[in-house]
Formats: C-alpha cells, sequence, structure tokens
C-alpha cells in the first residue's frame, strides 16, 4: 500500500470507519467491459474480495456500492455477499453517500470510499479515507489517502478490507485457531 497522507494518519482515519463504499468498474472488477456476442455484459469478481467484504460486515461494519454503470450481474454479486445498499446506474454519486449516510446513520469521516476515476473525486474527497487502486487515474490516485499494491479486481478490495480489519484490531477474530 502507498500511504500519501502517511502511514500514520491512514490508520488513525481507519479506526473511526463504520462503513466502505464501492466503486465496481476499476474497482471491484477490472475496469474492463466484456460483452458477449449476444450483446450481454459479463463482469469478473475476484474471491478475495468477497471474502474481505463478508469479514468486514461480520465485524460490524456496513458495505454500500457506488456505481454509474448499472448491471445486473451486479445484483447477483451483492446477493451473493449479502451487501444491501447497492446505488447503481448513478449520475450524482456524492447524493448517494448522502442518502447512504442518512440511511447507516453514521459522519462521512466515518466512511471509507474506494474510487478510480474522475467521477469518484467527490465521494473520495468527502470520505473519511479515500482509497485508489494502481490503476485509477493519475487525478484520483493523488488525491486518494492510500493506493492499493494490487489493482482493482485482483485484491485492491481485500487489502482495503484487511487494513480497516487490522487497525480496528478485528482481523485476529477471523484466523483459524
Amino acid at each position: 500500500m502507498q500511504f500519501n497522507c502517511g502511514e500514520a494518519e491512514a490508520r488513525r482515519r481507519a479506526t473511526a470507519i463504520r462503513a466502505l463504499g464501492l466503486d465496481v468498474d476499476g474497482v471491484l472488477s477490472d475496469g474492463r467491459l466484456y460483452f458477449t456476442s449476444a450483446g450481454e455484459e459479463i463482469k469478473a469478481f475476484h474471491a478475495l474480495d468477497g471474502l474481505g467484504v463478508k469479514m468486514l460486515m461480520r465485524a460490524g461494519l456496513q458495505v454500500a456500492i457506488i456505481t454509474s454503470r448499472a448491471s445486473p450481474i451486479l445484483e447477483r454479486r451483492c446477493d451473493d455477499l449479502g451487501i444491501v445498499h447497492l446505488y447503481q446506474g448513478v449520475d450524482n454519486k456524492l447524493l448517494a453517500l448522502k442518502d447512504f449516510l442518512s440511511i447507516a446513520g453514521i459522519a462521512a469521516e466515518q466512511f471509507c470510499f474506494a474510487g478510480d476515476d474522475l467521477m469518484d473525486l467527490p465521494v473520495l474527497q468527502a470520505a473519511g479515507l479515500a482509497c485508489s487502486v494502481p490503476n485509477g487515474h493519475e487525478d484520483v490516485r493523488g488525491r486518494a489517502h492510500i493506493v492499493t499494491s494490487l489493482p482493482g479486481g485482483s485484491g485492491a478490495v481485500r487489502e482495503i478490507t484487511d487494513f480497516l480489519l487490522r487497525c480496528q484490531r478485528s482481523y485476529d477474530q477471523f484466523l483459524p485457531p
């Protein structure tokens, strides 16, 4: 992980986090858009990311998806993971964030968001902890508190969830005895 704000500051911010928000294309998936000859969209999600999301929710944190594209595949993935806060087809991600914060009953400082492109910047700038991925747009990476080592769709979300769990001293409960 790269800590643009310094590791100590990133860890301090992480201790206050009560919810994680994720963009999809470029963060939860690799950002490439795949279509079959029949026009159906295909996405690949990483199992490491899925387990990290489940661990985070078991530790009591909420998870929200905020994405500008809409996809039935994403709905299925959210159902599989138990994510109930799904905002897709969103033009204004900041409005979606405000709605989620109201529903979740938390402040923006308690929200961590992972994004990779310019439309994510308003949410990243409002979040208490802003994360990006190495394959994200340079202007987004430069404004994030943390940039993961792994690219989107290849375990980047797991890096973030493990970091949050470790900073909140909740990680060890998931290790086998």
